[in-house]
């Protein structure tokens, strides 16, 4: 069943709908057991988002073609969940949309090898979607650079004095990458306009930007039952997201006993670590970095042709970017 999000955008609804089987048929690994893991993460419980806003600015293209829009929903979805998977390998997370994740039930190596059967699904998505040389450049570029973002999260690892600057580096092309990418191509394969097809990719990157910043804010201010992993996973594997890296700017010395035991640190002195970032104002001012990105993203989305789709985004990313808060 598609999330409830979208029963109050019927057209998008209806699509995701559609789409959902579609996922379930273009994935065909002989491999039961592993083919069984990836159909139970596809069906469990994912927003869509980033097909969704694929659909929503398809709105401003006028050359629809339902079975290309749809392979090129498709290609953006398994690219996420292909992402997903090997963010679990590298994280060590047991679980992801409160499912076991592949390498915890059948190791690493196969989880590697199953996010990388993904792939090549995507690119067969994107081929069904799109002959031209250009869109086709577009998703390896735009792979790469999820990829790259990915790997440079190796290097901030424990790293105490991550900057701001190195964190959205990072996210940029680890997440926000894949929002650009799902914003301007619902543009791009309707035939819409150079403009609003860059418009549409500023505001995916905007909008992702200020997503994965509420995910991590997530990690030190929600509970597991709303993020569907462990609290503080992040922090355990090392890895220093928004609140903390401002809450370390205001007491380093306050952080530094904790954080130099890296993967050593325990339970205990993770809640220490979530407690200090609340104490030290890292998720009251990560939360107000997001509000700024989410009027900027409003403000973007208000530039866009005056079509139902243009409110509809509008309430979408007032939804999506004020959640939990």
């Amino acid at each position: 069943m598609v999330h409830q999000l979208w029963r109050q955008f019927p057209t998008v609804q209806r699509e995701l709908t559609q789409l959902q089987p579609y996922l379930l048929k273009v994935v065909t690994l002989p491999n039961q057991p592993i083919h069984t893991k990836i159909t139970q993460l596809l069906k469990s419980g994912g927003k869509l988002l980033r097909p969704g806003f694929f659909y929503l600015f398809s709105a401003f293209g006028t050359q629809r073609d339902e079975n290309a829009l749809r392979a090129g929903a498709a290609s953006l979805e398994i690219l996420h969940v292909a992402t997903l998977i090997h963010d679990d390998v590298i994280d060590a997370s047991p679980l992801r949309r409160g499912v076991t994740t592949i390498h915890t039930q059948y190791g690493s190596r196969n989880a590697i090898y199953a996010g990388d059967y993904l792939f090549t699904v995507y690119f067969s998505e994107v081929m069904k979607a799109t002959q031209d040389v250009a869109q086709l450049q577009l998703h390896i570029d735009s792979m790469r650079e999820i990829l790259v973002g990915e790997l440079a999260q190796m290097q901030l690892n424990y790293k105490q004095s991550v900057t701001e600057a190195e964190y959205f580096n990072e996210i940029t092309g680890k997440t926000a990458e894949l929002f650009w990418l799902s914003c301007r191509q619902g543009v791009a394969l309707t035939g819409g306009s150079a403009e609003v097809i860059d418009l549409a990719g500023q505001i995916g990157l905007t909008i992702g930007k200020a997503y994965q910043i509420l995910d991590d804010i997530l990690d030190y201010d929600g509970q597991t039952e709303l993020t569907k992993k462990p609290v503080l996973e992040d922090l355990k594997a090392g890895v220093y997201s928004l609140p903390l890296i401002l809450a370390i700017k205001q007491a380093p010395r306050a952080f530094k006993p904790l954080l130099k035991k890296r993967a050593d640190l325990s339970d205990a002195e993770a809640l220490t670590v979530q407690q200090l970032v609340n104490q030290y104002g890292g998720v009251e001012a990560a939360k107000r970095m997001a509000g700024e990105l989410t009027e900027q993203a409003l403000a973007l989305i208000d530039q866009l042709p005056d079509l139902p789709a243009k409110r509809d985004l509008a309430t979408l990313t007032t939804w999506l970017l004020t959640r939990n808060q």
